[in-house]
């Protein structure tokens, strides 16, 4: 399948249904009168988070939503249908643009999580409704309401526990393949990562969900490369694990790590911030006094950061760079926790009966 991260789309609610003028005459009958109902209510567009979709590819072959319109009112004092809700169904963790792409409708978090995008315009009044002591036989009816319309972008945003930056090359795909189950494809080339993988990571008891973007290189802020689109991917991630490749000389390790960490700095100052972990991979492919001499020079290069060395071919390492990585993960999903409870009594106490 093809991954697709951003979509435009328009979206349309549904027209309420026209009044109806109509009187009632029948033999016999005492009292006639206007019977005339109201047009039905316009359908709502809905837009809901399912965890059954990870990519946006539905998107490509539709990009018109029109939802059903109210119908029309009938005699005998009968209002149309109301159109039914149309729902839009995407994947956790898709953001919601206007137009311009500069304001945030909604972040779909959360599975189930709905959002109402446009709503449906109300029916027209019936003749009925316009009955009274001096107006006894009134032919005034109303059309519906119109729907609302609107472009919206709908972005993709992955949700990960934690994410693998790097340049092309440095072995996050292998990594990747080696702590999880994922089979993202590997091979000995610069961008064979052409967009974001997931794998779900088991360490003990515990279980997280790692984000595997394509390299950067540089100027990619500038759109070199692949550019740095996919790294929206790890916004949401409480930690990086930033691979650099050990194979290069002391130099060229130094650099990497200054290039990788220039371009997130160009993307977003937040992201930047995050917590780093940094690792020296490939490490098989190296005796001892180079895996001391390039991680010296990694290590200044990161300001005096901790550098771990890793290899995902053989696994040496790996194991207690993933226990780095945990207690990262499960601080977050305890605030998490922490903020789901206090909404919940925010709630409750603004509750009245």
């Amino acid at each position: 399948m093809k991954f697709l991260d951003e979509a435009k789309i328009f979206v349309k609610s549904g027209d309420g249904g026209n009044g109806c003028v109509s009187f009632r005459r029948e033999k016999y009958v005492e009292y006639g009168g206007p019977n005339g109902g109201d047009g039905g209510r316009g359908a709502d567009v809905v837009v809901e988070a399912v965890e059954d979709l990870n990519t946006l590819i539905d998107f490509r072959y539709r990009q018109h939503f029109k939802a059903p319109r109210g119908g029309n009112g009938m005699g005998k004092d009968m209002t149309g249908p109301s159109g039914e809700t149309l729902v839009v169904k995407v994947p956790v963790g898709t953001q919601i643009f206007d137009e311009d792409k500069e304001f945030l409708v909604a972040d779909l978090t959360e599975p189930g999580q709905r959002v109402l995008l446009c709503k449906g315009g109300e029916g027209g009044f019936g003749n009925t409704h316009f009955k009274s002591s001096t107006n006894r036989a009134p032919r005034r009816a109303d059309p519906g309401w119109p729907g609302e319309e609107r472009w919206v972008w709908l972005r993709l945003k992955l949700i990960a526990d934690a994410g693998l930056v790097g340049l092309p090359n440095a072995g996050k795909s292998t990594f990747l393949a080696a702590v999880s189950a994922a089979k993202p494809k590997i091979a000995d080339y610069p961008f064979t990562t052409l967009h974001p993988n997931l794998g779900m990571v088991s360490l003990d008891e515990h279980r997280f969900v790692l984000a595997d973007i394509p390299g950067l290189i540089e100027g990619a802020s500038e759109g070199q490369g692949l550019g740095d689109r996919f790294l929206g991917h790890v916004e949401r991630c409480p930690v990086l694990l930033h691979l650099v490749d050990g194979t290069a000389s002391p130099e060229a390790v130094a650099e990497a790590y200054r290039t990788v960490r220039s371009e997130l700095q160009a993307y977003d100052e937040e992201l930047a911030e995050k917590p780093e972990i940094l690792a020296l991979n490939k490490i098989d492919a190296l005796d001892e006094e180079e895996r001391e001499e390039r991680r010296a020079a990694l290590a200044e290069a990161a300001e005096g950061a901790e550098v771990h060395l890793c290899s995902g071919v053989t696994g040496e390492g790996v194991r207690p760079l993933l226990f780095k990585i945990l207690p990262f993960v499960l601080e977050a999903r305890a605030e998490a926790r922490q903020e789901e409870t206090t909404i919940g009594e925010s709630e409750v106490e603004g509750w009245t009966p």
